[in-house]
């Protein structure tokens, strides 16, 4: 008798443990205890891009999966775009996948400035991809030695019905224009019209620019050509120096109803974040720069979102080099109505 209450409180022991795992276990993923999550200063990351999906209580952070330096061989022969979820960002899940390039897409070099974006109840990620294929309409300023290779560039949007995706191509080209060296996709809505708002880059045109194009209804195409907003040069921060960079471009309605937006570029300090502003309140403008930087200390390509208590945040990436020491950086934000300020 003694025997048999034994076994039988082994076996509801083991359904226990069983029950625990099964709870704890979310679309394949395991939740992990404290300890074995990623803290944030150990995350290397550029360009990080934050979603707050109040459905999960969860935040979503994008990457590409060239950020991380310690890749596993298959990895390393994948492009593509990875999530980390967080409930306090502060400790993040391991990355998992949320696209991958396949081998015949017309971009398998380089992987850059993933966002997702919420849009008519999908999914919609808007990233940066570059092609070994070298432009033909190169034009390298004159007496400038060592200018940086020409290869195709371009935003191209893929979707999904999931934060998780996997995200989808509509088709395999960029939806920036085909012999632009185009970087830097954002997403912005008005007057229930979709559009685009990217960077042509400086090394392509040389003084960079921040243009926009209308996008179809599903996101799937656009519609007419580009038009400028504004050039790096014409901000009165932006370093002088052969090729003016224009690099995160991210929209901000403010409390009082002005249209902001936040950009890089090279400034006094390094890579900074300035603000310009839309004079008539719409996208197109014109614009008019905004004197003070909001971050000036070797840091940017910034995004802004909220936090579940309602705290307005920058999200950017600081330093700025190449050698592996980027790591996300959060400020909160005051909206001031005119302009934004760090806390």
């Amino acid at each position: 008798m003694v025997v048999q209450e034994y076994t039988q409180k082994i076996m509801k022991m083991k359904e226990i443990l069983l029950l625990i795992f099964i709870l704890l276990t979310v679309d394949g993923y395991t939740c992990q205890p404290n300890d074995t999550l990623i803290p944030t200063e150990e995350i290397r990351i550029r360009d990080p891009f934050i979603v707050t999906d109040h459905a999960t209580s969860k935040y979503y952070m994008y990457a590409q999966m060239g950020n991380r330096l310690n890749r596993s061989e298959k990895e390393k022969k994948q492009r593509g775009v990875e999530v980390y979820i967080s409930t306090d960002l502060k400790n993040w899940t391991k990355p998992k996948p949320v696209m991958l390039l396949d081998e015949n897409s017309w971009a398998r070099e380089m992987v850059w400035a993933p966002e997702v974006h919420s849009y008519n109840g999908d999914y919609y990620l808007f990233v940066t991809l570059t092609a070994s294929e070298t432009l033909k309409n190169q034009k390298v300023p004159e007496g400038v030695e060592n200018w940086p290779s020409f290869n195709k560039r371009g935003t191209q949007i893929f979707h999904s019905a999931s934060l998780e995706g996997p995200f989808k191509p509509f088709d395999n080209k960029p939806h920036t224009p085909v012999d632009w060296m185009a970087l830097d996709g954002t997403l912005w809505e008005e007057n229930g019209i979709p559009y685009m708002i990217f960077c042509h880059e400086w090394i392509q045109i040389e003084d960079g620019s921040i243009d926009y194009v209308r996008l179809t209804d599903d996101l799937s195409g656009t519609i007419g050509k580009p038009k400028r907003l504004f050039r790096a040069s014409e901000a009165n921060w932006v370093a002088d120096r052969t090729g003016k960079i224009t690099d995160g471009c991210f929209l901000y309605r403010t409390k009082t109803d002005k249209l902001l937006m936040i950009w890089s570029s090279l400034g006094p300090k390094g890579y900074a974040i300035g603000i310009v502003e839309s004079e008539s309140g719409t996208l197109k403008g014109p614009w008019k720069h905004q004197k003070d930087l909001l971050f000036e200390e070797n840091g940017g390509h910034g995004m802004i979102f909220k936090t579940f208590d309602g705290k307005l945040m920058l999200a950017f990436h600081q330093p700025n080099n190449p050698e592996g020491a980027e790591r996300l950086k959060l400020f909160e934000l005051n909206d001031l109505g005119n302009t934004l300020k760090l806390k």
